[in-house]
């Protein structure tokens, strides 16, 4: 058999419902010189029995492994690999007759592109289009290339994944942000508006383990973040409270579980070694007393002006006044920690300066996605600003910022703005995306502290 060009592997760990679909979407290949890797994870169903129905096939090899996560399987692919592209397929996804054709033309036409990936079609458990799902056009109308490619279905060339040292094994999940983080260092990628799989949508699917993929992206961003972390200091945390206009006055004294919020927004951002200096900026000094139990030499105090505080004004100001007392020279980032989101981690407050670092944004969010439909009125009567129905891009998401984390370039708030023009986002674990708005809010972070404590 003639050396193939491209690599595919199918794992499958108790996926046997829908495998025989998968691989018989891949036989129906428009393109010859291929390899299909078909790679038993130690399933319990009727994975074997499926797989053991292709083995005559000269282009197929089977495989089987011990019970191990996917990046772990995904190196054992790249092992065994004979072709000069690789890419994964899902067990549970269907791919289009001319994927390998569209995806390896590309490669061969752009030699300086390292992968290339393309739209897909969402489907619920019985294959039904709920929706196409699009991306806008790398480097051409999308230049901030913080959302990763699909962790399936995207091809890559086999020396680039070599030189990078494979998938990384230590992080426990596997959804295609690593590689494009380490990709992006050293190459360009690429995208084709051509919906060219079909990803199922179902409880079991890896990307429903939200948590532990959060997790793994946050540790992946801190990695990439450490040879340059200096470059962008000082790194501040800032802690914004006042006497006024919030539910209650100081509401920073309030308490959940005998701790002050103030109290707690400390103690997350002393357990970071990060930053160079924690801000604690207010207009009521009394603050000084809760500062002093922390024993930490980066707190400092900033007095806030009495008209920073108004609801009117934005934290910006605030911001702008600790940048001038400490005298930073608008160099570096500050990260906002509310007393309002008590449940914010550490890690958190982390994840926006690496995600602010990474992307090389002027400003970094926490958000989560909106669902719901949107709509504003018009002289007509209501029309819809979100997009759920049959076609979406990337553009047409809608994101709220919970107010949970944010990070800011200090050199915004030389012009007046908070978050300057070019705008990233991370999200962050739905148990920390709390913050208090009301009184009945502050009763149930009472409540949820008894709880989670």
């Amino acid at each position: 058999m003639k050396k193939p060009k491209i690599t595919v592997y199918i794992p499958s760990y108790n996926y046997g419902k829908y495998l025989q679909e998968a691989i018989e979407s891949v036989l129906r290949q428009t393109v010859d010189g291929w390899e299909l890797l078909l790679i038993d994870v130690n399933s319990e169903d009727n994975t074997k029995g499926i797989m053991e129905l292709y083995r005559s096939d000269p282009r197929i090899t089977i495989l089987k492994t011990a019970n191990m996560k996917l990046p772990e399987v995904a190196n054992i692919a790249l092992k065994h690999s004979k072709g000069e592209y690789i890419v994964r397929i899902d067990a549970d996804d269907v791919v289009d007759e001319n994927i390998l054709l569209v995806l390896s033309n590309y490669l061969d036409k752009f030699p300086d592109f390292a992968l290339v990936f393309p739209d897909y079609f969402l489907v619920d458990d019985q294959g039904s289009i709920i929706r196409y799902e699009g991306r806008q056009t790398m480097y051409r109308s999308n230049h901030l290339l913080d959302m990763p490619a699909n962790g399936a279905c995207t091809m890559i060339r086999k020396k680039v994944l070599q030189k990078l040292g494979g998938y990384r094994e230590d992080l426990g999940a596997h959804d295609g942000f690593d590689l494009w983080t380490r990709v992006l260092r050293q190459h360009k990628c690429a995208n084709v508006n051509i919906p060219l799989f079909y990803y199922r949508r179902h409880g079991r699917n890896l990307t429903e383990d939200h948590v532990r993929i959060l997790s793994a992206r946050r540790i992946i961003k801190k990695d990439a973040c450490k040879v340059n972390l200096d470059n962008h200091r000082p790194i501040l945390a800032v802690i914004p409270c006042r006497r006024h206009y919030d539910i209650y006055p100081n509401l920073w004294k309030k308490k959940l579980k005998g701790k002050a919020l103030l109290d707690i927004a400390i103690e997350r951002c002393v357990s970071s070694s990060i930053f160079d200096k924690i801000v604690i900026a207010s207009d009521n000094c009394a603050v000084q007393d809760n500062m002093a139990k922390h024993k930490d030499p980066r707190l400092v105090f900033v007095e806030r002006s009495k008209e920073s505080t108004l609801n009117s004004r934005s934290v910006a100001y605030t911001l702008e006044e600790v940048v001038r007392k400490l005298k930073v020279e608008w160099k570096g980032i500050s990260i906002l920690s509310y007393i309002q989101a008590p449940f914010t981690s550490t890690e958190s407050l982390e994840e926006a300066a690496y995600t602010l670092i990474l992307n090389d944004a002027d400003s970094a969010f926490s958000v989560e996605e909106i669902t719901q439909d949107l709509y504003k009125r018009t002289p007509h009567g209501l029309m819809q600003i979100s997009t759920q129905g049959r076609m979406r891009s990337d553009f047409d998401i809608i994101y709220a910022d919970i107010l949970a984390s944010m990070a800011t370039k200090n050199i915004n708030f030389k012009t007046g703005s908070l978050s300057g023009a070019k705008i990233s986002h991370f999200v962050i674990p739905k148990n920390e995306a709390f913050f208090i708005h009301s009184k009945r809010d502050l009763e149930i972070a009472r409540k949820l502290r008894k709880w989670i404590t």
